[in-house]
């Protein structure tokens, strides 16, 4: 397996929270704002990582360590909200 399929993985989760908070969030108020941040992260992240120019970027020991920083907050805010 590929190292850069961790980064889709952990996009794919993001994207995953984002939809089902706004799924079953429904009714709750200013819900579509607070999901839409972490739907665009996700699929933004997503994308990014289909970008073959940006394969060795995302190798790069200190993008990595960004990237898992950056992936636990994402998942802190979804519990949050």
């Amino acid at each position: 397996m590929h190292p850069i399929n961790n980064y889709r993985f952990g996009a794919y989760a993001v994207l995953a929270m984002g939809l089902i908070n706004l799924r079953y969030q429904t009714g709750s108020s200013n819900n579509l704002p607070k999901s839409s941040i972490l739907i665009a992260i996700g699929a933004g992240a997503l994308i990014l990582t289909f970008i073959p120019a940006l394969t060795n970027f995302f190798m790069r020991k200190g993008v990595k360590l960004i990237a898992l920083a950056l992936l636990a907050v994402c998942i802190a805010y979804g519990i949050l909200i």
